[in-house]
């Protein structure tokens, strides 16, 4: 990353146009990257990702392609033909799937692809609850054996718990990259998250882009938290 800004992702999560727009618009300034996802996509479409693009730049669609290979593949290029900057799709589809994911996005890209990466194990899964999923292992374990399996897969990174980044940095490499949710500043409520952890800490374990939602777009000047997990990612 170029600089904290670079790391800094807000989630734009919501069905208010206008809310999307206008905080995308006061936070352009302040952050590297803007998320929209399935709320605002299911209710808006391509069209408010292009918006977003045109204002800002770097849009991750988080839209989590999870299908049969052919569909993900025609689906991952019409993800590329909104101009997002990153999507991602689910490291449970399989290796056809996140394959077919890249390809796609290969295709329905207009001039540089847009980076793939693969969700791993959602951060508001805890031990219990993979535990009730039927998975025979750990979220970390899971975690990493996913990660492997995207870069294998030709991947440009992952979506993983803050907690899991320096096992996957040490594992996938220095130029796999590794985008953390679940991301709370010491200041903030952790709400519906589980594995959770701070924005310094999150960093100096080897997260790349740390994506945080409500610790700023619930607050009521966005920018001013913005300013404030940056400074707390500087320190």
């Amino acid at each position: 990353m170029d600089s904290n800004r670079d790391r800094l992702c807000v989630a734009l999560d919501g069905s208010d146009r206008n809310w999307i727009v206008s905080t995308a618009r006061e936070l352009a300034p302040y952050v590297g990257w803007l998320k929209l996802g399935l709320e605002a996509f299911t209710a808006f479409g391509p069209p408010v990702v292009e918006e977003i693009v045109a204002a800002h730049g770097r849009v991750f669609l988080d839209i989590k392609l999870h299908d049969i290979p052919n569909t993900v593949r025609r689906a991952a290029a019409n993800c590329a033909a909104t101009g997002a900057a990153m999507f991602n799709v689910h490291a449970s589809g399989g290796r056809a799937m996140l394959e077919a994911a890249v390809e796609g996005a290969n295709e329905g890209a207009s001039e540089h692809r847009p980076m793939v990466i693969a969700v791993t194990v959602l951060t508001s899964l805890d031990d219990r609850a993979t535990g009730e999923l039927g998975f025979g292992s750990k979220p970390d374990e899971i975690v990493l054996r996913w990660a492997q399996l995207a870069r294998e897969a030709g991947l440009d990174g992952v979506v993983a718990s803050a907690k899991e980044a320096s096992m996957i940095r040490r594992v996938c490499g220095p130029d796999f990259l590794i985008v953390t949710p679940g991301i709370r500043p010491s200041w903030a409520a952790t709400g519906d998250q589980r594995r959770v952890m701070t924005p310094a800490d999150a960093v100096a374990a080897g997260a790349d882009i740390l994506v945080i939602g409500r610790p700023i777009t619930g607050t009521e000047n966005p920018s001013a938290a913005a300013e404030r997990i940056l400074e707390e990612i500087k320190g």
